[in-house]
């Protein structure tokens, strides 16, 4: 069992969220702005934190900067409303495991939060673009081709390798060759090892 804090300032998403669980995952408690949430996971300590980036009192960033360094084995994927990059790219740097829009399907939320509580990285599809944006001017992206960044990014963002060759219409043999390049030129182990990296690299 999964046990999840949802911090956002609407109470109709937290409901929303809450209904959107399944019988491995437990929403444990609520919370509506930056200080209820820093109660509550120091009250709680929970698996995950869905949090809100806007909040009342500061902000998710705040949060984050209060309770990842206190609570290491907290993970936190924010959920919000805003794709601007800036957002994405500041809660990311503050310590949040992945980044979803409040557009997302219920079964994707559900994977994210499963994916995150594993120790990887979750970002909505059209947002893991601006994560490698971050990287621009690292030596060893620079050393990716164009297609192999585009495997990255997709891989970055939760997808399997089918499902990557489905999106950019190459074979699934392909994908693995591409991956398999990235994973050589970054020299890691596996695409756990992948999410990792980009995560610790922002």
């Amino acid at each position: 069992m999964i046990r999840v804090l949802v911090v956002d300032d609407h109470a109709l998403v937290r409901s929303g969220v809450r209904a959107e669980m399944d019988d491995g995952l437990d929403v444990v408690g609520e919370a509506e702005d930056v200080t209820s949430a820093l109660e509550a996971i120091r009250a709680l300590v929970p698996d995950v934190v869905l949090l809100d980036v806007h909040l009342p009192g500061g902000g998710g960033r705040a949060i984050l900067e209060a309770a990842v360094p206190a609570f290491p084995a907290v993970r936190f994927l924010a959920l919000s409303v805003s794709d601007a990059a800036r957002d994405v790219i500041a809660v990311i740097r503050a310590g949040a495991r992945g980044y979803v829009t409040k557009a997302i399907t219920g079964a994707d939320l559900r994977a994210a939060i499963r994916q995150v509580h594993d120790g990887d990285a979750y970002f909505s599809p059209h947002l893991a673009g601006f994560v490698l944006d971050a990287f621009r001017g690292d030596p060893d992206l620079d050393g990716l081709t164009p297609r192999e960044r585009d495997v990255l990014r997709l891989v970055a963002a939760g997808y399997t390798y089918r499902e990557v060759g489905e999106r950019l219409s190459i074979s699934g043999r392909t994908v693995e060759t591409h991956a398999a390049a990235v994973l050589r030129k970054l020299q890691l182990p596996d695409r756990r090892a992948l999410s990792r990296w980009a995560r610790t690299r922002l």
